[in-house]
């Protein structure tokens, strides 16, 4: 048999990625052959670019190792950028081979969960030894009958604003109110500190503002019976008007295109004000205190404070993207894989994993938000409960598969991002109600 290479692994692996994007079974086939992947006794686990590094080095640097003195088999941990796991995960689905275990977000699980091993026995062990899973952790991960994938970590998505800036405008408590935060906002960008918010295709930052914002308005895009369209109403469409008028108020226009990492390095040279964000830039800060500084000298991190996002006329609303990990049905090591999970979220393993996060992740059952960690830093204070207090995509309807598909077009986002570049917002309302009905009905 030819020897496959970690090289031309990785290049066939982009390929059936590139196949999916470019047309599906389709591309893959235009490509003369499906991806090839080796199949082998070793465990192949695929994950994101950890945004905080030393959560990934820790994995490399010892604990895979114990992993494979533990259970007996080796482990290759491939990480690639986030916004490219849904499509590798959908190209080895399409090619019934790939990764063992894939990484993917929020409840994007649900779209392939005929794809996904049974792991009821991992999860119903782990959440009885944990004082059970977050609501938002089983919504996400079992499809009614099943667990089809196990929930990993949930990272709470706050406010990361500068405090100094924000006393500076007479604003000594983050703005509770969009009303307030649009008016803080319009003074911060007239000193050329605007707020930075993107609303692109980018996995967290762009849906995890535009779902709650539609939410604190009054607005969902499906009834609780999951069934029933109503996205477009009144309060959406109030929705769309404010944030109109609150992007040129208030925010930094060019972050229509920014990733999820584009907000972080506008918030670390000092070019935003205030971004919803994970615990990532404040966590930077930490690690290169004499790196990142305010315009007076001082260190960034004494300047950085989290808060919730403000609250709307129907209430106050939040989401934290989820993460978790599916077992794949093709794969011929089912039961390492799920060993190895099992083995990662003990309570001694899982411990070291999460003190390196200093909170950017916190894990997916009620056990964690007591962990002595969240006592060493006020700072991060906010993000210990943000699991207990998160929607799920789809609210108020269920996170299944359709919610799931929702959220992976991008429609609710679109529908803010096309109002922000010119359409009335009556006609961005009409446009993403249609492409939800297209989906749900």
């Amino acid at each position: 048999m030819a020897r496959v290479t970690r090289r031309s692994f990785l290049n066939a692996s982009s390929a059936g990625a590139l196949a999916v994007r470019a047309g599906g079974m389709a591309g893959i086939l235009a490509l003369g052959k499906a991806p090839a992947f080796a199949q082998t006794s070793t465990l192949h686990w695929l994950k994101w670019n950890d945004f905080v590094p030393a959560g990934d080095q820790i994995l490399r640097q010892s604990m895979l190792a114990e992993a494979e003195k533990a259970l007996g088999f080796k482990i290759n941990m491939e990480t690639i950028g986030l916004n490219d796991l849904q499509p590798r995960a959908t190209a080895a689905i399409q090619a019934q081979g790939g990764a063992d275990i894939i990484m993917i977000f929020d409840n994007k699980a649900q779209l392939y969960g005929d794809s996904c091993a049974d792991v009821s026995a991992v999860c119903e062990a782990i959440g009885a030894a944990q004082g059970g899973y977050y609501d938002l952790a089983k919504a996400n991960t079992h499809d009614g009958k099943k667990w089809i994938a196990v929930p990993y970590c949930i990272v709470g998505a706050m406010v990361a604003y500068r405090k100094s800036w924000f006393d500076e405008i007479g604003v000594t408590k983050f703005p509770e109110t969009w009303e307030e935060y649009r008016e803080a906002g319009k003074k911060l960008k007239a000193k050329g500190r605007p707020l930075g918010q993107t609303l692109g295709h980018t996995v967290g930052d762009a849906p995890a503002f535009a779902y709650p914002y539609l939410w604190s308005w009054g607005g969902r895009e499906v009834e609780e019976d999951g069934k029933t369209v109503k996205l477009n109403s009144k309060e959406t469409v109030e929705s769309v008007k404010f944030l109109t008028a609150f992007w040129k108020d208030s925010h930094d226009e060019g972050g229509l295109a920014w990733d999820d990492s584009n907000n972080n390095r506008a918030f670390l040279s000092g070019t935003i004000s205030a971004t919803l964000n994970g615990a990532s830039i404040y966590i930077e800060s930490l690690r290169k205190p004499d790196q990142y500084k305010t315009d007076k000298g001082a260190q960034l991190k004494t300047d950085i404070q989290h808060a919730p996002l403000p609250k709307g006329p129907a209430g106050q609303y939040g989401v934290h993207p989820f993460q978790c990990m599916m077992v794949m049905k093709y794969s011929k090591n089912q039961k390492q894989a799920m060993d190895f999970l099992k083995w990662f979220h003990s309570a001694d393993v899982y411990d070291k994993w999460f003190n390196v996060q200093k909170g950017f992740a916190t894990g997916p059952t009620k056990q964690w938000e007591s962990h002595k960690m969240w006592q060493e830093d006020p700072v991060m204070a906010p993000y210990r409960v943000a699991p207990r207090l998160g929607r799920v995509y789809g609210h108020a309807g269920p996170a299944g598969p359709k919610a799931a598909e929702v959220l992976s077009k991008y429609i609710i986002v679109d529908m803010y991002a096309k109002a922000v570049q010119g359409m009335p917002a009556e006609d961005a309302v009409k446009w993403a109600d249609g492409e939800v009905r297209k989906v749900y009905v």
